[in-house]
């Protein structure tokens, strides 16, 4: 394969991806003990892991059941080194952010500061106004299982073509303001918002959802994130980066090939503004940190029972549903498990729990054209 390294002259954009108080107070999970080098059983898992990065880069995986943690690692970090993946890599995890901030608006209305049926106009006034949009008939809740009927920036040919392509390599270190993200979605929004009501995913909908945390709480998204969940859970790896182009170590390379079909090279897209992607999926954290995360969450301890039944009630999303930031998969052998996916430039992720916490499972993958962890998971909770 070869490898085409974005150097500093070409100067690129960001590429989209694809993401109560009582209960912090609760101390993180003790860390189990770690078995990083024996399979036993995890065979058919680590079978899985392999063969998925056979025609890319590499993946890693972490997986907690009960007090036991299994990691492990296929592939490799650096194309031009061949340096093996690191399983303790802290990654870009896109979507996954999605959870995050959705965890911090349900904890808000636990402690009744809002309701999510308020609306988008009663927090944000005049964001979402103007050529037959109306933001006093899109509430909190629509923002969450993106029933908002807003579309997504990225439908938006001109802020896409910056973004995607030859575009990256031109504007990847630009910073993007969330004002021009939700005009890029207007301006794809059918007027009078036909689509309302229906499961359309777009990332302005967490866009608009940070938005509002801020207006409730008077503080930004990213300290209120550090605040009630990074901190009290003790995810020493989580990060949310603004606009820092760079990412903490350890890492590996991130890689995309960005001009495919026509062109299938790939392009080192390690570092990149992530101002695109703001409270939908700017989250760099590592395995570790994502399955305390989940553990927590479906286990009961970041909100009380009614958010967390709030926050596990889906919409039809023609798949299995998706809740609020949450999305249940039902496995071949009866298997729920709750989670979510992220997908930014060079980095494809998954993670999630079963529905009591007790097992739960984190993927990455470094390229992000090989990145299909059906099987993974599957070998996982089911193997």
């Amino acid at each position: 394969m070869k490898l085409r390294t974005v150097r500093s002259g070409l100067v690129g954009a960001v590429l989209a991806g694809v993401v109560g108080s009582a209960a912090l107070a609760t101390p993180a999970v003790a860390a189990p003990d770690v078995r990083a080098a024996a399979t036993t059983g995890h065979e058919k898992t680590q079978a899985a892991l392999d063969e998925a990065v056979k025609d890319g880069a590499g993946a890693l995986i972490r997986s907690v059941d009960r007090h036991r943690v299994w990691k492990s690692a296929a592939g490799v970090g650096d194309l031009q080194t061949r340096t093996p993946r690191g399983a303790d890599d802290v990654f870009r995890a896109g979507s996954i952010t999605k959870t995050f901030t959705a965890t911090v608006l349900l904890q808000l209305e636990a402690e009744k500061r809002l309701s999510l049926d308020d609306s988008v106009e009663q927090w944000l006034p005049g964001a979402v106004r103007g050529d037959g949009f109306d933001g006093s008939t899109i509430t909190v809740r629509q923002l969450l299982n993106h029933t908002s009927g807003l579309k997504d920036a990225w439908d938006d040919p001109d802020f896409r073509s910056k973004v995607t392509g030859r575009g990256f390599l031109e504007h990847r270190y630009d910073t993007w303001t969330r004002e021009q993200l939700i005009a890029a979605a207007l301006r794809q929004t059918p007027a009078g918002n036909a689509d309302q009501g229906k499961h359309d995913y777009s990332n302005v909908n967490y866009t608009l959802a940070g938005m509002v945390i801020e207006k409730v709480t008077g503080k930004p998204y990213e300290a209120e994130v550090k605040r009630r969940i990074i901190n009290p859970l003790r995810l020493r790896s989580t990060v949310l980066p603004g606009t820092d182009r760079h990412m903490p170590a350890p890492h590996s390379r991130a890689y995309r090939k960005l001009l495919a079909p026509a062109d299938p090279e790939a392009f080192d897209v390690t570092e990149f503004n992530p101002s695109l992607f703001a409270s939908s999926g700017d989250l760099i954290s590592s395995a570790d940190d994502l399955n305390r995360f989940f553990r927590a969450l479906l286990g009961g301890r970041l909100l009380p029972a009614q958010q967390l039944k709030e926050m596990k009630t889906t919409v039809p999303d023609g798949g299995s549903g998706y809740g609020l930031g949450l999305s249940p998969v039902t496995l071949s052998c009866g298997v729920t498990v709750w989670g979510h996916a992220g997908r930014v430039p060079g980095s494809a992720s998954v993670a999630g729990a079963t529905t009591d916490g007790s097992h739960s499972t984190v993927i990455n993958f470094n390229s992000d054209w090989n990145s299909d962890p059906s099987r993974i998971v599957e070998a996982e909770f089911c193997g």
